[in-house]
């Protein structure tokens, strides 16, 4: 606890639940619990491989084709 005492890291809890109050203190504790969870839950998404990973090259080709076309129709002036 470095050169502080267990009365001094008492006295600054103290400060801080009167300063915040104990509800503002629980809802940031689950706010941050909330943000934990979701961000490993992130990280697994991120680690499964995608199903064009599996493709061969010229399949990814022409699936990134066909995601980038855009079909006009174009009309004559009269």
């Amino acid at each position: 606890m470095g050169s502080f005492s267990i009365w001094h890291w008492l006295i600054v809890l103290l400060i801080v639940v009167m300063v915040f109050g104990t509800k503002k203190l629980k809802n940031m504790g689950s706010d941050l619990g909330g943000a934990v969870k979701g961000f490993k839950d992130g990280m697994k998404d991120g680690t499964a491989p995608a199903a064009d990973d599996k493709a061969t090259p010229a399949q990814q080709v022409a699936n990134a084709s066909e995601k980038t076309t855009i079909d006009v129709e174009a009309k004559q002036k009269n």
